[in-house]
């Protein structure tokens, strides 16, 4: 295909779609890999649970549930279990304000209680959520133009206020996981096998990096991405630490990434491989989830264990790593053994705990700063959140750059097969807006105008072309991601609706096309001089 330049017109490529054939009944889920295609259309004929705004949610209300725990972009999940109560952050890469924290009391049902981390320090990576001693602390690794190191910050309360990131000064390392030693002092396990100790108050290292372990390793002939070991995840149980590490790479194939388990005495080792690695990982295609890893075990509610872990949904790259709930046991002699098979079907609930109200409103009328719990701009200044404010129940967004690469989009994650996103924009001042499903500054599509033009979004580039007949400074755009294809409707009053020329498939918009480990998520961005305002922002689930 040739390539355009962003200034590129629009002139012949606005050619009529083909008609798209209707999504097939829905189909129950099956037990077993061997017995489904590799479509992922046929997965997506599965039914889940539907919760706020018809969003997919695990709990199926009949004692079981479906996974993920967590749709869409929920990345390398760090858990922290408090009496009654867990928490859960992710990795936000390039996303700010980062860090939310979900709360559960039965680890199916979540909802957002924050966001801890307010000043862009780089693209995070895999954090650790701890506490120790009565306060919390996140460590958390980034990577980017910024630095390259490890930083931590901690709280009083898991709302916050946190603190202010102090770097480490870790730079070449990643995926931290706090752990006591038997000697009582704090340390870092750290990805490649390594530790480092921690001064008593957690916020200086106090020693050199040690390397402690030698991940097991995979036949040769397995398809996988790199060898890579990282997450590491470290707990005492009876006599023995434990840890758990993700070899074979989080993206490439998608057979690729894995658990494994070692052993030790003492947290310096000697680490004992455990017998019946790897515990978790995707062994075909065909499977409901592909590169299922980074995983962390956890008691439940009533004394049950459980690993938490994340993956790509089978067909849907471009949602991102979700989040993953699958029971575990131990062998009479000591070592771990995971169950619930590929999770392609339902499984038992944790007994005991309540469950919380699942999820949040995707949709916003802005009458509320969202930003941190449902809102984040991708890849922003110091000073970003000064081309916000919220007025009369609209949110008026500051020009910035030239077009959705150098804007810094406002974008929330979505987490849904197939929804529709629908927002009013006015500008003025010279501003041009528009609404979009943005994947990073390379990747990208949606629909812009401005006083004198629309600008279509597509692969990334810009391509402009004449506004048509009755748009003036104000339009409703209407954006329909039906399982990666992509229609877009305008409006001049919210009533009279005209589709859009050209309709898109997004299947490839994810980080095995362009890095980066993020999500394709909806998004409205403000370019140029001027300001737009965002008449409230729609979600609905299909």
């Amino acid at each position: 295909m040739p390539m355009f330049n962003r200034r590129q017109t629009l002139g012949s490529f606005l050619t009529g779609a083909a008609a798209l054939a209707a999504p097939g009944a829905h189909a129950k889920p099956r037990g077993t890999a061997a017995a489904i295609s590799a479509s992922g259309l046929e997965w997506a004929a599965m039914k889940w649970a539907r919760g706020i705004e018809g969003q997919r949610k695990a709990d199926l209300g009949n004692g079981t549930f479906l996974n993920p725990i967590l749709s869409g972009d929920h990345a390398d999940p760090s858990i922290l279990k408090e009496g009654n109560d867990y928490y859960l952050t992710f990795s936000t890469f390039d996303a700010y304000p980062g860090l939310a924290i979900w709360h559960s009391r039965d680890l199916v049902n979540w909802q957002p209680v924050g966001s801890a981390l307010k000043k862009p320090i780089g693209s995070v990576w895999a954090p650790d959520l701890c506490r120790h001693e009565g306060r919390y602390y996140i460590y958390i690794p980034t990577r980017g133009a910024q630095r390259n190191t490890i930083w931590v910050i901690t709280a009083e309360n898991i709302h916050g206020p946190w603190s202010d990131p102090v770097d480490l000064d870790l730079p070449r390392h990643i995926d931290p996981n706090h752990v006591v030693g038997e000697d009582g002092r704090r340390y870092l396990a750290l990805s490649g096998g390594d530790l480092v100790a921690l001064t008593p108050d957690g916020m200086a290292t106090a020693g050199a990096v040690e390397h402690i372990y030698d991940p097991w390793r995979y036949p040769e002939d397995w398809v996988v991405e790199s060898f890579s070991p990282e997450g590491p995840k470290i707990f005492r149980h009876g006599e023995y630490y434990y840890m758990l590490t993700a070899v074979g790479g989080t993206a490439g194939p998608p057979t690729g990434h894995m658990v494994v388990a070692a052993r030790a005495r003492s947290l310096h080792g000697p680490w004992e491989n455990s017998p019946n690695n790897p515990l978790v990982r995707t062994t075909s295609a065909a499977e409901k989830w592909w590169s299922r890893g980074h995983a962390s075990a956890v008691e439940g509610p009533d004394g049950s264990w459980w690993l938490i872990y994340h993956g790509y949904e089978n067909g849907f790259w471009t949602l991102g790593r979700q989040t993953l709930l699958a029971p575990m046991s131990w062998t009479k002699d000591g070592w771990i053994r995971a169950g619930g098979g590929d999770l392609s079907h339902p499984l038992r609930k944790p007994v005991g705990g309540s469950a919380v109200p699942h999820g949040m409103a995707l949709s916003d009328d802005f009458r509320a700063d969202r930003f941190g719990s449902l809102w984040s701009f991708y890849d922003p200044a110091t000073n970003e959140m000064e081309r916000v404010r919220h007025d009369a129940g609209s949110l008026v967004l500051k020009g910035k750059g030239t077009q959705p690469f150098d804007s810094s989009p406002m974008s929330f994650r979505a987490g849904d097969l197939a929804y529709e996103v629908e927002t009013g924009i006015e500008i003025s001042g010279g501003a041009q807006a528009g609404l979009l499903l943005f994947y990073s500054r390379r990747l990208y599509c949606g629909l812009g105008f401005a006083a004198d033009k629309f600008v279509m979004h597509r692969y990334g580039l810009e391509r402009v072309l004449a506004k048509s007949e009755g748009i003036a400074s104000r339009l409703f755009l209407r954006l329909r991601n039906d399982r990666n294809i992509v229609t877009i409707h305008y409006s001049p009053d919210r009533t009279h609706w005209t589709k859009f020329g050209v309709q898109m498939e997004v299947s490839g918009y994810h980080h095995n096309t362009a890095g980066d480990f993020l999500s394709l998520r909806p998004a409205v961005y403000a370019a140029g001089p001027g300001e737009a305002r965002f008449l409230g922002v729609q979600y609905r689930a299909l």
